[in-house]
């Protein structure tokens, strides 16, 4: 892949349903090989995905709105301009809190053999975001939820 310049609005969004609305910078499915690098709006009760660890490192920066963090079975409170840093194999998840949407972005690292674990989690099954049975199959992880769908861009999603 080449240098590219691509504007938010411009990108390809999905429709994730419990999971958010969300996008990255990726020209066509095809991914960075080093660093991904996404943006998500979710509302209260929607999450960033399933509760899990990887063998990279990733980082959720807060653009407005509010979050519940649930990070090795604790849960921690974020709100806009907070940035959590998730060293590789730490379990986490990111909820949506508060009155309305909350914008992230997401970045993380791609090198290596990318393992995934998605553990059981008593905290994260109060906000229905973790497995009934422990995988390392995202597919498995995911079956029980519908298959993310293209949206258009709509500009009340920005901060």
């Amino acid at each position: 892949m080449s240098w590219h310049i691509e504007n938010i609005r411009d990108v390809q969004w999905y429709d994730g349903g419990p999971f958010g609305v969300y996008g990255d910078f990726e020209r066509g499915g095809e991914r960075f090989p080093e660093v991904g690098f996404n943006f998500g709006l979710i509302w209260p009760g929607q999450k960033l995905g399933m509760y899990h660890r990887e063998e990279n490192q990733e980082g959720f920066l807060v653009l407005s709105g509010e979050c519940l963090l649930i990070v090795e079975g604790e849960e921690h409170p974020l709100r806009q301009w907070d940035y959590f840093h998730c060293p590789a194999g730490v379990d986490h998840i990111i909820v949506g809190a508060g009155d309305g949407p909350a914008f992230l972005i997401a970045v993380g690292g791609r090198t290596g053999s990318g393992g995934i674990v998605y553990p059981v989690d008593a905290v994260a099954q109060k906000h229905d975001a973790t497995v009934e049975r422990e995988t390392t199959d995202p597919k498995e992880a995911y079956a029980r939820f519908p298959k993310q769908q293209t949206i258009p861009f709509d500009e009340e999603w920005l901060p």
